[in-house]
């Protein structure tokens, strides 16, 4: 059964927040806490919102829309994406074997991002990927001597650092001079010139991301515009570039559940400056297509004063949502079963079972507080949830469910506790009787 038309994907009825026509503590029944949950209808409706947007704004350009990996690398998720058409933007070996396995063409997958080892390059190579995005000269000549050795020739783009500030956290900006990203334009200029020069090189674009979780067009006008310059000086020069890479970076308003992504002023503003530009536009989104899509859903263990601090301590941790502790991230939050006569809100620490004092879900937070046993969602958290877990303290990673309509998937189960050690050994001098 499809959910029904016209309601968000986590509504409540008659009390109880659903997930589609799923209520989540019959979820929370079946799989246990702290678990994800991903709505598909919502995933469908945002990438439906971006693409719509870019077609209307630009007709004439080809486009490549490349999933984010790192915002939520779930398989389920990737291939979803890959049946609407889309490509993977791809940070490592890692992520390029699940795109793959996710079946992502790999003529639809773009390599972003420092680092990219030899082992890396050698298999993006030989899978025969559409673009590697270069981030510095020391990059271009491993890459150049992989696709050598392999008798290969590797498609490149070089990433441009434009030096401007994206206006969002410290940690998530990425096209600064004093961030590790891309090269200023003079550089580009001259690793242009080698490349277009070099037989095992094909230069085809430029690249650009100048950080995530942008909320503003400013930072996205000025970038639009530099890389657009740098682009039709290289083309008058005689090396052609045909595709622009413009990265990712919208963000979404956390503190307005129900506001969506601006696509279409986006897709305005880059077709104003890419007006007669004949050229590929390849998209690498993220967080705008998956975080409205993800709930956390966590147990309340107990409620706990220490002097003036009142603490709400659950089930769920910064193993499973680093975001607070990482970004000083602030997600909407609400009992899942909201009671005919609710507490007074109250301002409450609420915090995980880790062996930390950053282990938090959120400060001072005014909230009707759910009591011991109940349950406690946690909005927004499909990008950058999950995929930042972890099993610090030894703590298994939670599940994630996919719902679709009055269905559900376990699409990652919780880790037994013995496969918390798999990869690991004791040494044959360690096996001896033990110690008295």
């Amino acid at each position: 059964m499809a959910a029904r038309k016209n309601l968000p994907p986590f509504h409540w009825r008659r009390g109880v927040l659903h997930a589609e026509e799923i209520a989540l503590p019959d979820l929370a029944e079946r799989v246990g806490t702290p678990f994800y949950c991903y709505a598909a209808g919502a995933l469908e409706t945002a990438w439906h919102a971006m693409a719509d947007a870019l077609e209307r704004a630009l007709p004439a350009h080809p486009k490549l829309i490349c999933y984010s990996l790192k915002a939520n690398s779930n398989l389920a998720l990737i291939r979803l994406f890959g049946r609407e058409g889309a490509g993977a933007d791809i940070v490592s070996g890692g992520e390029l074997a699940r795109a793959l396995k996710a079946k992502i063409p790999p003529r639809r997958i773009v390599f972003s991002g420092v680092g990219k080892t030899v082992e890396e390059m050698d298999a993006a190579l030989a899978a025969g990927i559409h673009m590697f995005n270069v981030e510095s000269p020391a990059e271009l000549e491993r890459l150049r001597g992989r696709a050598k050795a392999l008798a290969r020739r590797a498609p490149i783009a070089l990433r441009l650092n434009p030096d401007i500030d994206a206006r969002t956290h410290e940690k998530i900006t990425t096209g600064r001079a004093e961030n590790k990203f891309g090269m200023d334009g003079r550089t580009l200029h001259e690793l242009a010139r080698r490349a277009h020069a070099a037989a095992d090189l094909d230069l085809v674009g430029l690249d650009l991301h100048i950080g995530s979780q942008i909320m503003t067009r400013a930072p996205f006008d000025a970038a639009f515009g530099a890389l657009v310059q740098h682009a039709r000086a290289l083309t008058s020069a005689g090396m052609p570039i045909a595709r622009l890479d413009v990265g990712g970076g919208l963000g979404i308003a956390y503190d307005k559940p129900t506001r969506a992504p601006d696509w279409r002023g986006y897709a305005a503003l880059l077709a104003r400056h890419v007006k007669g530009l004949p050229c590929q536009l390849i998209f690498e989104p993220g967080r705008a297509l998956v975080a409205r899509a993800g709930l956390l859903v966590g147990r309340v263990l107990e409620q706990k004063r220490n002097g003036r601090k009142q603490f709400l301590i659950v089930d769920a941790s910064m193993n499973e949502l680093m975001r607070p502790t990482l970004y000083d991230a602030d997600h909407h939050m609400e009992a899942v079963v909201r009671r005919r006569a609710p507490a007074q809100p109250r301002r409450w620490d609420i915090v995980g079972p880790i062996c930390e004092s950053g282990d938090f879900l959120a400060r001072g937070r005014m909230l009707r507080a759910p009591a011991a046993g109940d349950l406690l969602a946690i909005f927004d958290v499909g990008a950058y949830g999950a995929a930042l877990g972890s099993h610090y303290n030894s703590r298994p990673l939670a599940p994630e469910v996919l719902v679709q309509g009055d269905k559900f998937f376990l699409v990652r189960h919780r880790t037994a506790l013995h496969k918390l050690w798999h990869n690991e050994s004791v040494p044959p001098f360690l096996r001896a009787r033990a110690a008295r």
